[in-house]
């Protein structure tokens, strides 16, 4: 299983960004994909979920301003981001059960 995790990066408070979570090594369309996030000092938490249908759930700050999307053509997973927020600065993990991404850093200034 390989989960490759791309489009962090530096933004503004306000700003957007756009994650993408390319999966490998499973049945991608059958399953339900996550994503967390880690702040320095803080423990991983979830961020956002999609079932396989396309059904989603978001944690309490991020809804209204995240989004979860996947592409079954593509394998691939994604998260909108909006109007961020210093506190959303983390490195942000993709997630299928067990397996987690390598990471991509997303850093809100101020």
């Amino acid at each position: 299983v390989q989960l490759q995790a791309s489009g962090g990066g530096l933004v503004q408070a306000g700003g957007s960004l756009r994650l993408s979570c390319v999966a490998s090594g499973f049945i991608f369309r059958s399953n339900p994909m996550n994503w967390y996030r880690q702040g320095l000092g803080k423990q991983r938490e979830l961020v956002a979920s999609i079932t396989s249908g396309g059904l989603t759930n978001y944690a309490d700050p991020m809804k209204g301003r995240f989004t979860i999307s996947r592409d079954n053509a593509k394998n691939t997973v994604y998260l909108q981001m909006n109007n961020l927020k210093p506190e959303d600065t983390a490195v942000y993990y993709c997630n299928w059960g067990l397996y987690y991404g390598q990471g991509t850093l997303v850093t809100v200034s101020s």
